[in-house]
């Protein structure tokens, strides 16, 4: 073999990019695939500038050259003007590599042969010979094909590409030996991970890649992949979908499911980022293993069955791995899931065995568009073998041997084996087969769009005319020596419609726009699955997604039949809770707690509270916010009636007293009493009556105002009225001492001006108390029996001018309360000196006692206690003042005269 070639294909499974008997990448990883595509470059552009000293010439003559690299193992190639390259995963499982590069390796073969990428193949094989018999569209030029079979491993699917863009084994006449590739193009590869490195190796040379079903999002980013494009939407469309299918169907605690390559890793990371700030959590996020494990299998399945999340989103394809996992799960008996599949095994049929349906029915997940492609089912079961089968197609013999489970040929290993021989009447029957199956062609008829968009771009420079050209200065491409570059460009304008009529394009990132059918596994009354499909889903770039799913069509998986199945953490919150997440775990999982009081939740699943607006509560429930109970003193309250009614009935009394007065003011009891002090004095009283009736109603700036002034002023001018009553009865027995003539200084204008004064001083405090800090209507909040209350009442404004008001009141009463005592001794006809003082002992009794019982009681019943205060001392001045008068002017007239009077 060639230093080139041998290097760059053995160096594969020096770096890990070869399997090691089983189809995995078992050594770097995504390192080794960056590190193989730099080498492998690298090799080819040494290669194609530098043939003298890798490429062997044989004895044929000079100038021309052969290739001493073996074929590329596992192709089918036809001739043509143009070469299409093909990359099919034919077989699932490599040998193993060649590590110690000391001799070429004798060709291997791959194992597990997989009739659906057999299927691939034979439909670009359809496709190619469709264009050639369709002179519009490619007249006068024939496609050609070399398609080979990667294995499913990221080194034989380099080494592959690498062989077909610089030559098989074969004679090049001509000086430009290896300077233009023979494959200028190629479709492929099925799988992310191989795309990725075959396209970061092919990359800078400009040699393009058409995939049609690899679906990783990574390889929509234009700088690492210049020249990649594809027919299969990018898994970010899927993602999308995926995430809106979860919510839309209220399933927020899922697991996930993945395999170990780009194409699982980059579904679930671009998963879990259109799941951020959904609601959806995940329960778990198993990854299966490379390298076979029935070990690891079987903790996945045991972590599925064991989990709470009824939902399982699988981003797996079809794998020998994904397949062991389903067998697992099946084994265990775990049907109570809904699974979700991603559009690598949504329609596959071997995973859909009747076998696995008690545990997989009501799968639903994302499928690639359909296509009924006219006369493909005949194109496939056309193949039979016959006696150059082997060289024709390598691949038609496993076909045939799995397909009728028979031997072709005659050898010791069919001896050995437990298989028949064939008949060789064997015959292809359309839908018999997963191969000659044409129910399901998604992945088909992506491969289908991929040739016949090489061919509209092949058209494309056919039709251009020299001077209007894109290259050198308006020159055309060369179609017998097609430039890779050139079919970059061109490839990057085809807009057509396929022979099906579907429109197809690719945007700026080589991908073109999305759109997935919504595929459920229903079982059939034979028992085996039909994939329905009941939705679909549209998506593209700049515009908004068209997402739709038939609820009735569909048939939900874990047991639940028509109903939707349910998968939650923790069940929703009834009203009146709220969600607290449990510590350590993800937001879906939660204790429901009451409300706090003020806060309502009214709908099932509330996250959060809502704070109850101002003026309103929470009911008991903690479901409705309801009016606040509003608290003041009503005139409609019973204790407001009740005090309304007292205060009347004193201001009643007090107006019969004075008319009692009035009417008998020339008897001897009225004129002995300073009958218009007793006037004046009955007139403060009704007053201090009718004052505490402002006390009575909802609080307003106006009656704030005028509650303290009024109750302070009429208070000031009663006691200041007893006062000046009660210094005149002292001086006035004082006065008939010889010698003593006090009297001239108490007049009743020096009487009434005492009066005057007094009162004055209360009025002077309490015009600086409104004009500084008025009293004004205030709310607070409180709480009487099972629920809260807005207490509306009148603050004092300022508590200093609230205090001057009461202390001036109680100086007066006190001074008044010590007169009455030093004139207690006074003859017991005319004691009005005991009377004062009874009434002031009663005051001051009344107004100390007021002090503890308004600071401590709560509500209406502050208010309450001070009008019982104003009426309490209001009736004790009254009774102990006028009753006694009274009942001697109404009841005892004939002791309402001088003589009686002066009898002691």
């Amino acid at each position: 073999m060639s230093l080139c070639l041998q290097s760059v294909l053995s160096a594969s499974s020096w770096f890990g990019l070869s399997p090691t008997g089983d189809g995995t990448l078992p050594v770097f990883g995504l390192v080794s695939l960056q590190v193989m595509s730099l080498w492998g470059w690298l090799w080819l552009l040494y290669c194609l500038h530098v043939p003298g000293s890798v490429w062997g010439l044989d004895g044929g003559g000079e100038g021309a050259c052969r290739l001493t690299a073996k074929p590329v193992s596992g192709s089918v190639y036809r001739a043509g003007d143009v070469v299409i390259g093909g990359l099919f995963p034919i077989h699932v499982e490599a040998p193993l590599p060649e590590q110690e590069f000391r001799s070429i390796k004798e060709d291997s073969t791959c194992t597990i042969f997989k009739q659906r990428a057999y299927r691939w193949l034979q439909t670009m094989i359809f496709a190619v010979e469709e264009i050639n018999r369709d002179q519009a569209l490619l007249p006068n030029l024939t496609l050609g094909f070399l398609a080979a079979d990667t294995c499913r491993t990221e080194g034989i699917t380099l080494g592959a590409a690498l062989a077909m863009v610089s030559g098989k084994e074969a004679s090049v006449v001509g000086t430009e030996c290896g300077t233009t590739p023979e494959v200028p193009v190629i479709i492929g590869d099925a799988h992310s991970s191989a795309s990725m490195v075959v396209a970061q190796t092919l990359g800078p040379f400009d040699l393009p890649m058409v995939s049609y079903f690899a679906t990783c999002a990574c390889l929509s980013d234009t700088w690492r992949y210049p020249s990649f494009f594809r027919t299969v939407p990018s898994d970010a469309f899927q993602a999308r979908g995926m995430a809106k299918l979860l919510r839309q169907l209220g399933w927020v605690w899922v697991g996930l499911v993945s395999e170990d390559d780009d194409y699982g890793k980059f579904g679930v990371q671009l998963l879990l980022q259109e799941l951020q700030g959904s609601g959806v959590c995940v329960a778990y996020s198993e990854v299966l293993p490379k390298l076979p494990s029935k070990r690891k299998i079987r903790h996945i399945a045991d972590t599925i069955r064991g989990s709470t999340a009824r939902v399982v989103v699988a981003f797996v394809g079809f794998t020998g791995h994904a397949e062991g996992l389903m067998e697992e799960v099946v084994r265990q008996n775990i049907t109570d899931k809904q699974w979700i599949a991603s559009e690598a095994w949504v329609t596959y049929s071997t995973i859909a065995a009747p076998t696995n349906l008690p545990s997989f029915a009501g799968t639903i997940g994302f499928a690639l568009k359909k296509a009924d492609i006219p006369g493909l089912g005949p194109f496939l079961t056309r193949l039979h073998p016959d006696g150059d089968y082997q060289k024709s197609d390598p691949f038609l013999r496993d076909l045939w041997e799995e397909m009728f489970v028979c031997s072709l040929g005659v050898d010791l290993s069919v001896t050995l084996s437990s298989r028949r021989l064939c008949t060789g009447s064997e015959v292809i029957r359309e839908g018999e087969s997963q191969y000659a199956d044409v129910s399901q062609l998604r992945a088909s008829y992506n491969v289908y769009k991929a040739v016949y968009a090489i061919a509209y771009a092949i058209q494309d420079m056919m039709a251009c005319r020299p001077g209007d050209g894109v290259f050198n200065g308006g020159q055309c491409p060369d179609i017998r020596k097609l430039q890779p570059s050139q079919i970059v460009h061109y490839l990057r304008g085809v807009n057509f419609s396929t022979p099906v009529g579907e429109s197809f394009h690719f945007d700026m990132k080589g991908d073109p726009p999305a759109s997935y059918d919504f595929i459920n596994w229903h079982v059939t009354p034979e028992g085996t699955a039909e994939f329905v499909q009941v939705g679909h889903f549209l998506s593209s770039e700049g515009s908004d997604d068209q997402f739709h799913i038939d609820m009735d069509k569909v048939v939900w998986g874990g047991g639940s039949g028509d109903e939707v199945l349910v998968s939650v953490c923790s069940a929703d919150c009834p009203p009146g809770t709220r969600h607290a997440v449990q510590k350590g775990r993800p937001v879906c999982c939660f204790d429901c707690l009451s409300c706090a009081e003020g806060e309502i939740s009214n709908t099932t699943g509330s996250v959060e509270c809502i704070r109850c607006p101002e003026r309103f509560w929470s009911n008991p429930d903690r479901t409705a916010c309801i009016p606040q109970l509003v608290d003041f003193l009503s005139f409609s309250d019973t204790m407001g009636v009740i005090l309304s009614v007292i205060s009347v009935s004193g201001a009643t009394l007090t107006a019969g007293a004075l008319a009692t007065f009035l009417y008998h003011r020339h008897t001897a009891l009225v004129k002995a009493n300073n009958s218009e002090l007793s006037f004046l004095l009955l007139l403060s009283l009704k007053l201090c009556f009718l004052c505490a009736l402002v006390f009575i109603g909802q609080p307003n700036p106006w009656t704030c105002m005028l509650r303290h002034t009024l109750f302070g002023i009429s208070f000031v001018f009663c006691i200041s009225c007893l006062l000046s009553r009660t210094v005149v009865v002292l001086v006035a027995f004082r006065a008939t001492l010889p010698g003593e003539n006090l009297m001239r200084y108490f007049s009743p204008t020096q009487q009434r001006m005492g009066i005057s004064l007094c009162t004055l001083i209360q009025v002077l405090i309490c015009v600086l108390w409104l004009a500084l800090a008025p009293p004004r209507p205030a709310e607070r909040r409180g709480r009487e029996g099972r629920g809260p209350r807005v207490v509306l009442e009148c603050e004092v404004g300022s508590v200093v001018g609230f205090s001057l008001v009461l202390c001036y009141i109680g100086l007066l009463a006190s001074l008044c309360l010590l007169l009455a005592f030093l004139a207690r001794k006074l003859p017991d006809n005319f004691n009005e000196a005991k009377f004062i003082t009874f009434s002031m002992l009663i005051f001051c009794a009344v107004w100390i006692s007021f002090i503890p019982a308004y600071v401590s009681s709560p509500g209406k019943y502050t208010v309450a206690v001070e009008i019982f205060a104003i009426l309490a001392s209001s009736f004790g001045l009254l009774f102990c003042l006028f009753a006694p008068k009274c009942y001697i002017i109404l009841l005892r007239p004939e002791r309402n005269t001088k003589k009686y009077m002066m009898s002691k």
